[in-house]
């Protein structure tokens, strides 16, 4: 198993944000993290990421403990974020907030990094037009695509992903999951959190429900498709958009 949630309590203060939440992640796959706004996805995210402390539980990467390693670690290990809300250095270029996501191999140096550099550019064409631009001038759509190469840069062995396809139009909300999946062919992990559950539905192998900070429901993305209550909840009843 590439990444194990084993039985996670998460509290922000009193308020008990994951309770009792087990996700398990093969290599290879896409497993996607659906539920309503407040289900705990993002703070799932968060703790996997170390920037949640875990009140109890376990997290396992490849069968290491990784639940009290330091999320700087985590990126060393093979972790990395694409957080919600992009995030992005706003008056830095392009190219030096690709050089931050790689920090956790030893700071910048463009000669050494340029496979790395060379994948992000090929995945997005754009940001290679725009390599020299300030991050804050970009549009929302290529300020996403910063945001996942960004990530991308620190070679992850698991690729977390929350709310990709936030505040973008239709067009490329399909553009970015078409990525998405290109970026899993070429070897790359992924967990996803998004709110378009019709979407992330069909790009991934297998997902999980969550309401309340619990996981009330887990299967193949396939069979969540067509279960009649997920459908009701998170699909308005039709999926053939």
């Amino acid at each position: 198993m590439l990444l194990e949630l084993d039985g996670l309590h998460v509290h922000y203060g009193k308020i008990e944000a994951l309770r009792g939440v087990s996700v398990a992640v093969e290599e290879g796959e896409i497993v996607t993290l659906i539920g309503a706004n407040g289900a705990g996805k993002t703070t799932t995210l968060k703790t996997i990421s170390g920037l949640r402390r875990v009140t109890s539980g376990a997290i396992r990467l490849n069968g290491r403990d990784i639940t009290r390693t330091p999320g700087h670690v985590r990126v060393e290990l093979g972790v990395s974020q694409a957080p919600e809300g992009r995030r992005i250095f706003p008056g830095m270029t392009v190219v030096e907030n690709l050089e931050m996501g790689a920090y956790a191999r030893g700071g910048s140096g463009r000669a050494r990094l340029g496979a790395e550099f060379e994948r992000v550019f090929s995945l997005f064409p754009q940001l290679a037009e725009r390599r020299t631009q300030p991050g804050g001038t970009l549009s929302g759509g290529e300020q996403q695509m910063l945001a996942i190469g960004r990530a991308l840069m620190a070679r992850p062995h698991v690729l977390l992903l929350d709310e990709p396809s936030m505040g973008l139009a239709p067009r490329l909300v399909a553009q970015i999951f078409a990525i998405i999946a290109e970026i899993n062919q070429q070897g790359t992990t992924i967990l996803l959190v998004e709110q378009n559950a019709a979407q992330a539905l069909r790009l991934a192998d297998r997902a999980y429900v969550l309401e309340v900070g619990q996981v009330v429901k887990s299967a193949s993305a396939a069979d969540l498709l067509e279960d009649e209550s997920v459908r009701a909840a998170y699909l308005g009843g039709d999926v053939a958009s």
